[in-house]
């Protein structure tokens, strides 16, 4: 029997906020919210930040002082808005005025009354005590050192890449737990990995004691690994800087590490764990393999993940210098002026538009998958669910960066299963693609022609296509979490976000059977039955998925299961909603911290109770049972 993969929980953050109960989303289409849904995101935004907090049951200002709804919105609104999206690149991610490019140059320790030369810009920006500097002219400084010294010089300049999507301002992900040095992307995994099993409003002890440990899974990772000081990054650059390698910089830069790090400090998972890198559709693989395992009965539950954490110097110059992102001389061409205001820096994606190349992003996004008769028993809410996900390579190629066929594939393999399951009206009339839309001129071109010959072929006429990297950047391989944790805003709200910085549609756009908005969509929380989220990575990566709305699920559910069961699950709906709404305001109010078990409930081999038929484990209430392998009883003997 086939299970119907549907979605319990999610969350995480991007430079929108915080994913669960839709607050991102809700950033997206602010112009289109009631004054109440705007109060509470903004709140939200305002605690995660550090520009508010909550106190004796009022919102205060960092003084002490009430910030009741007028200030919220007059005062705090424009700087908290400002310091979300794509925007130009904040001081505490690097100095995008003086970046190190050139490897570090050294004079080694000196003995006392040494005198040496070197050009003035290479001086200290504060002088050592004890150092006498003699202007010689031409900017050169001699040097007379009355101590022992070492010095580094950098080289350093301008970065030509000015602009990302970031987190908002403020929020600091590891000081909300013991982060112990961990690399950025990893304290963001913390996070979002909490919010999405906390947004399921069933306490995670419930879950586990309803099934066996083998039955649960997570997939996460992400596409480049942890590539900052902490990370790959501090690894590499820590020998020539003259810095010590640490003992963390190794093992927490693997790809896999978000898995690894929900199993051991978050979940005590016990089942299956793995990591599939796919570039830019890498959530999307991972989706997939969370998605076969409850269609299969593999696994009852599973947590599928990425987290990226890309903005680094080094990072942004790898992409740049491949052409691939929007450098600041291609936008002051573009836009025909001689100076980029901080409006231009936040319209730097452009996607389907006349554009110069992707910004970068950062995100995590975790979603919360279980079969539907689980979702029955534990009375669960239901967000969507997803029946397939479907990769393609490339095939043969010129380039490995280069697009190729495979997208068509993946494309039209998701459009069917939506008429299978649903119908041609369905998709046809009420479905929209959640493009990849990088913003760069070649994207526009081969995912336009992708997306436009799926409508031809299956008879759609209008098809909308969304795109919204223009409001977060590309944030790697989590770019399809993002893709699909707004997508899910739409069944909440009606709207589907508009492709804000589309001033005009590019003349080599194909767009015959296309319909591109700058405007959001007005649809209607019914007016939508699936989303085909698109993911196209560097070497021929393809994935689509499409996405059913809860409605529809819920169809599919009551085709499988009858009426019988959702009386009770009604009655236990409500009280899960209710457990879920309070997580959501006391993570609103900034009062809820990420779980990060560090050195608990630790097992080893001798706490394990073992016989030829079973595993029991401390802890757990069902056994792990070793006889499972049914699919090959063709193959035993009789």
């Amino acid at each position: 029997m086939s299970h119907l993969p549907v979605i319990v929980g999610f969350g995480g953050i991007n430079p929108a906020g915080r994913s669960s109960f839709h607050h991102a989303y809700r950033r997206l289409i602010i112009d289109k919210l009631e004054a109440g849904d705007r109060d509470n995101m903004l709140t939200g935004l305002a605690t995660l930040t550090g520009r508010a907090r909550w106190q004796d049951g009022q919102l205060v200002a960092s003084d002490g002082s009430a910030i009741d709804s007028q200030r919220l919105r007059s005062e705090l609104a424009p700087q908290l808005l400002n310091d979300t999206l794509i925007r130009k690149i904040h001081p505490d991610w690097f100095d995008i005025d003086h970046t190190v490019f050139n490897a570090p140059a050294s004079i080694s320790p000196a003995e006392s009354g040494c005198s040496f030369q070197l050009r003035k810009r290479h001086l200290p920006s504060d002088i050592p005590p004890g150092w006498q500097i003699l202007d010689l002219g031409k900017g050169m400084v001699e040097v007379q050192v009355n101590d022992s010294f070492e010095l580094l010089f950098k080289d350093t300049r301008a970065s030509q890449v000015r602009a990302a999507g970031q987190l908002p301002t403020g929020f600091r992900p590891g000081e909300l737990y013991q982060s112990r040095n961990h690399p950025r992307n990893l304290q963001m995994t913390v996070f979002g990995a909490s919010d999405a099993i906390n947004s399921v409003g069933i306490p995670w002890e419930q879950i586990r004691n309803l099934l066996p440990p083998d039955q649960v899974a997570v997939y996460a990772g992400n596409s480049i690994g942890q590539l900052d000081d902490y990370g790959f990054g501090g690894l590499l650059k820590s020998p020539v800087q003259g810095k010590r390698t640490t003992s963390k910089q190794m093992p927490l830069g693997y790809g896999q590490m978000p898995a690894d790090f929900v199993n051991a400090y978050l979940l005590g998972n016990l089942g299956a764990t793995g990591s599939s890198l796919g570039a830019c559709a890498t959530f999307l693989y991972n989706l997939r393999n969370g998605v076969d395992d409850i269609r299969s009965g593999r696994r009852r539950l599973v947590l599928v993940g990425g987290s990226d954490a890309p903005v680094t110097p080094e990072i942004i110059e790898g992409f740049r210098a491949m052409g691939a992102l929007a450098e600041d001389k291609d936008l002051l061409a573009l836009d025909g002026v001689s100076v980029l205001s901080d409006e231009h820096y936040r319209r730097t994606s452009r996607p389907f538009a006349n554009n110069c190349g992707f910004t970068m992003g950062e995100a995590t996004q975790f979603v919360v998958l279980c079969d539907d008769a689980l979702a029955l028993e534990l009375g669960a809410d239901i967000f969507g669910s997803v029946p397939d996900v479907f990769i393609n390579a490339d095939g043969h190629k010129k380039s490995i960066s280069a697009p190729g066929v495979g997208n068509y594939i993946t494309m039209g393999r998701a459009a069917s299963l939506v008429r299978s399951l649903l119908g041609d009206a369905a998709l046809k009339q009420r479905s929209f693609v959640q493009a990849h839309g990088t913003s760069t001129p070649q994207n526009r071109v081969t995912e336009s022609h992708v997306i436009n010959e799926t409508a031809k072929a299956f008879g759609i006429s209008n098809w909308p296509v969304a795109a919204i990297k223009c409001y977060l950047g590309h944030s790697q391989g989590t770019a399809g979490g993002d893709q699909l944790a707004i997508s899910l805003g739409v069944w909440r709200y009606g709207y589907i976000p508009g492709i804000t910085t589309l001033d005009q549609v590019a003349d080599d756009v194909h767009r015959s059977n296309l319909r591109f908005e700058r405007d959001h969509i007005e649809v209607g929380r019914q007016g939508i039955d699936a989303v085909l989220l698109n993911s196209k990575g560097f070497g021929g990566n393809n994935a689509s998925a499409p996405v059913f709305s809860p409605e529809a699920t819920l169809q599919l559910m009551r085709r499988k299961h009858g009426m019988a069961p959702f009386k009770a699950y009604e009655a236990k709906l409500q009280e899960v909603r209710a457990s879920a709404g309070e997580y959501d305001q006391e993570a609103t109010r900034g009062l809820n911290r990420p779980t990060y078990l560090f050195g608990q409930n630790v097992l080893s081999g001798e706490d394990m109770q073992i016989t030829d038929q079973e595993i029991r484990i401390p802890g757990y209430t069902q056994a792990v049972q070793l006889d499972t392998n049914h699919e090959l009883d063709d193959y035993c003997d009789p």
